[in-house]
């Protein structure tokens, strides 16, 4: 592999697929011009199958519109997009006792609320990214604010339902993972030097703990050894919980963990811990995850070998995929190991074959085992445009890192970092 030529061509290649096609498409399909946000229930050709709005990604897609104007290029109609969303949030998404809905109606109407808090941390990244895009510290400040009252129900018994009856003391994974890419984000905007905010250095420290301390949290409890797995729920003190859901392995989640770990490691230099951390996750997750038979990563796996009990396990959902690419490209970026660019190249070209449309746009989100489409609508409440534009931003911003250091003295210790 002429590992150059191979990394120009997947930079290019992510740029304008985001340029020319997923942004493209939900801007055209999905905004709302009446009331604001995003709908993102889209059948295939984009036309409008449900106007039920998912508050999760009125959150995500104002991230990914900054994200994109901040990493990819500066476009007023992403930033206006961001906004919007942003605003759609503030003026009709959040109950009175500031936590925020699950679903509203296309006008704001209130529909359902859940015990989760990802739409609290969704719309914590939005504002985040938007103010280092505006440079409008008013928005971290926002974002802030949110962020404490995440940590605050996050951390206090009884303010949250708990998912199980008292008879079964768990905790689950994906909270404890989010919080890490959270808090990163919300940092990245503290930290920029461009504008400034009301005690941000302190803010900053603060936030860098609450990541060691998720972190700590899933090497404590998560992280099973005995298995080579992250399992998503256990019990209080990471206790094995020996049934189907305790059993459960989600590659797609594992590996996403790999990915935030590894992105922190970097932020730190290269942690050795946290690098040896995120890549045994990694390597684990790969393996329980990647589908020998058939290619792509499978939705759902038993630690012991077992039938799991999830209905789609067998299924090849959309974002795995993603998470598996950007993690293959900051695994290589960490080690220059190129068993990691080879596991980028797999999963590559088994989701370009199956998953992108090339009549109407856009991405499918549901595929049989096998890679043939389950269902062709191109959103839904769960799947619009996050997974797929997060990993075009993130991919193209890392094959540009890793060739631009390829021209800069080799470290010894680290093969894909130059010489401080």
């Amino acid at each position: 592999m002429d590992k150059e030529l191979y990394l120009k061509y997947w930079a290019q290649r992510y740029k304008d697929d985001l340029t020319k096609d997923i942004m493209p498409f939900w801007l055209k399909h999905g905004l709302d011009t009446v009331n604001g946000g995003v709908y993102t229930c889209l059948n295939r050709d984009g036309s409008l199958m449900d106007s039920t709005k998912s508050v999760w990604f009125q959150g995500r897609f104002g991230f990914i519109c900054a994200f994109a104007y901040n990493h990819i290029e500066q476009r007023q109609e992403w930033l206006d997009a961001s906004r919007s969303c942003i605003d759609f949030i503030e003026k009709y998404c959040i109950d009175e006792d500031g936590r925020m809905f699950f679903e509203v109606k296309d006008d704001g109407t209130p529909l359902r609320k859940r015990r989760y808090l990802f739409s609290e941390c969704f719309a914590i990244i939005a504002m985040a990214e938007y103010a280092i895009a505006t440079k409008d510290a008013r928005f971290v400040e926002r974002a802030n604010e949110i962020f404490q009252l995440v940590i605050r129900y996050a951390g206090t018994a009884g303010l949250l339902d708990s998912k199980y009856l008292p008879a079964l003391e768990s905790q689950g994974h994906s909270l404890t993972m989010i919080l890490i890419n959270t808090a990163s984000r919300l940092r990245a905007a503290c930290a920029d030097d461009s504008f400034s905010c009301d005690n941000e250095h302190a803010i900053e420290t603060a936030l860098t703990a609450r990541i060691d301390a998720s972190i700590d949290a899933l090497e404590r409890y998560f992280v099973h050894p005995e298995y080579q797995a992250v399992l998503e729920t256990v019990g209080p003190h990471g206790e094995f919980i020996d049934t189907c859901m305790g059993r459960t392995i989600n590659p797609g989640h594992c590996i996403e963990t790999a990915w935030f770990i590894l992105e922190e490691a970097k932020h730190r230099q290269w942690d050795k811990h946290l690098t040896e951390l995120g890549l045994t996750i990694f390597d684990w997750s790969w393996q329980w995850g990647w589908d020998e038979p058939y290619g792509g990563i499978i939705n759902f796996r038993d630690c012991r070998n077992l039938p799991p009990q999830d209905y789609s396990q067998d299924m090849k959902f959309w974002w795995p995929q993603c998470e598996a690419i950007i993690a293959s490209l900051y695994a290589y970026q960490a080690t220059g190991d190129e068993k990691y660019l080879k596991r980028h190249q797999l999963i590559s070209d088994w989701t370009y074959a199956h998953f992108p449309d090339h009549e109407h746009g856009e991405w499918y989100g549901y595929l049989h085992r096998d890679g043939s489409v389950a269902q062709p609508a191109k959103g839904n409440i769960f799947k619009g445009p996050f997974h797929v534009p997060r990993m075009m931003v993130k991919s193209h911003t890392l094959c540009q890192e890793i060739l631009s250091i390829s021209h800069q003295p080799i470290n010894p210790i680290n093969p894909i970092s130059p010489i401080p």
